[in-house]
């Protein structure tokens, strides 16, 4: 493990963190936090109760929530916040992202601004996003919603 600046860098007691991982700056461990070799976490992020495997990268500003578990070579880019979401196996999150209660298939792409709509004011619903999906940026998916695979959400579209 490379910390680049350790005094900056706060562990929970059961954080763990596999070989071969970097992590930069000012990044906060909280409670639960798993993390598999060869992930790079930027600076800034901060997560708790999160799950990140094999060659994934996160941040930087990036927020993980309770559920957020990352798959293989996933990415969850700036300014993103990924709660009780499963990414799968090289997925992109990018940038400007909030994702909750959610499935994004392999290898599906979310643009900049997109939000998953999970809340009606009294319950949570979730949205699929299918394997090889691409969702243009600022589009709005409002629960309960499936994107298939290989689907293909144009910009600015609320679905």
């Amino acid at each position: 493990v490379t910390l680049i600046a350790p005094e900056t860098v706060y562990f929970s007691h059961d954080t763990e963190i596999g070989a071969d991982t970097i992590v930069e700056p000012n990044v906060w461990f909280g409670l639960g936090v798993k993390i598999s070799s060869g992930a790079t976490i930027h600076a800034f992020s901060h997560m708790t109760g999160a799950s990140i495997a094999e060659n994934c990268e996160v941040g930087p500003f990036a927020r993980l929530r309770p559920g957020a578990d990352l798959r293989k070579k996933a990415k969850v880019g700036n300014f993103c916040e990924v709660k009780q979401t499963t990414v799968e196996e090289g997925a992109k999150v990018n940038h400007l992202t909030y994702i909750g209660d959610a499935r994004v298939g392999a290898g599906a792409n979310i643009g900049a601004g997109t939000i998953t709509c999970n809340y009606d004011g009294y319950s949570k619903f979730f949205t699929d996003i299918g394997e090889g999906a691409f969702v243009g940026s600022n589009s709005s998916l409002v629960a309960p919603v499936t994107i298939g695979k290989g689907g293909y959400i144009a910009s600015g579209s609320v679905i």
